[in-house]
């Protein structure tokens, strides 16, 4: 064979396995056509307000349980909706290795902390009692979430044994914890934030009306709030995400997670996306969760890495006329 030959074949075949790689994202329209979606499923109630979920299924049937994905949404604690998280799940559970789940719960202008995570705990524990039901593997609940969602996912993942915020709101004879937590960009540490920043003395700041007051007067609900106060040996295994650049929540939060994992001997990932803002994502941040994913809930032997990961130019904001960059919202 020519070396001219050799050269396109050898071409030829990265090409095409480049394009498999980029094949396992479908359209759309097209994962929608592959899963069922039920919504506004009851997980619980806090006194006489109902709490709901929604669940993803692959339309394919399996002999054996799938691991479930659970994504929390983010919006400050005081805004957002389940019903985001299905774009970040209709794409995982097409592939027919999952079942998704969306979870809704109480927003800050219904309840301050520790309202959030009791209706997280109790949708995880919804899940593990309806597991058969579901077609779940009951020990392969993994967690997502961003932003607000990313701090309560890792609430989930740090707090597995703390009675205390357990709450009572649905299927209390389960277990809360979680196989696995990928986190993007959320807050771990509320006393490492710098006290003095206005917006945490503002009523309608999301970390006030979370911690129902400023974090001066309310350190011991900031305390109790942060994951790494919680952090242990036995927590599962994290995946954590952040934006170089994001200014709503500084990547610092992200580097005193994960080095409070490292002397605990939890098994952390931290992967930093360069350039990357508040909204984070991407092919290869997909890929990297995806591995991340298959090698905790589906048992593969796949490497996780932790090099960072240049920002998808969606996850980077424009700039204005003036050459600065605008203000990132919640």
């Amino acid at each position: 064979m020519s070396p001219l030959r050799t050269l396109l074949l050898v071409f030829a075949l990265a090409l095409l396995t480049s394009s498999a790689t980029f094949a396992q994202r479908l359209s759309p329209a097209a994962a929608r056509e592959k899963v069922d979606v039920q919504t506004d499923v009851e997980y619980g109630k806090a006194g006489d307000r109902s709490l709901k979920l929604d669940v993803i299924k692959p339309k394919e049937a399996s002999e054996k349980p799938r691991p479930c994905v659970v994504w929390i949404h983010g919006g400050g604690w005081q805004n957002g909706n389940k019903s985001s998280g299905h774009f970040r799940l209709t794409n995982l559970v097409a592939s027919g290795d999952y079942v998704g789940v969306t979870v809704g719960y109480r927003l800050t202008d219904e309840t301050a902390w520790p309202g959030q995570i009791h209706d997280c705990k109790a949708a995880v524990r919804w899940i593990r009692a309806n597991a058969k039901t579901l077609g779940v593997d009951p020990d392969k609940i993994g967690v997502m979430g961003s932003s607000a969602g990313g701090h309560l996912v890792s609430m989930l993942g740090t707090s597995g044994d703390v009675k205390e915020l357990e709450g009572k709101n649905g299927s209390p004879d389960n277990s809360s914890r979680v196989s696995c937590v990928v986190d993007f960009c959320g807050p771990s540490d509320f006393l490492a934030i710098n006290k003095d920043n206005p917006k945490l003395n503002d009523p309608s700041g999301p970390v006030y009306k979370l911690l129902g007051g400023p974090i001066t007067t309310k350190e011991d609900v900031a305390k109790e709030a942060s994951p790494v106060t919680h952090v242990s040996a036995d927590d599962p295994p994290f995946l954590i995400l952040h934006g170089t650049d994001d200014r709503t929540v500084d990547i610092r939060q992200a580097e005193i997670l994960h080095s409070a994992q490292q002397k605990a001997g939890t098994k952390s990932t931290f992967v930093k996306i360069t350039g990357g803002g508040h909204g984070i994502g991407g092919p290869k941040v997909e890929e990297r969760v995806k591995t991340f994913l298959d090698k905790h809930l589906l048992g593969k032997d796949v490497e996780v890495s932790s090099e960072a990961i240049e920002a998808a130019p969606m996850a980077v904001p424009a700039k204005k006329a003036d050459g600065k960059k605008p203000v990132e919202k919640k």
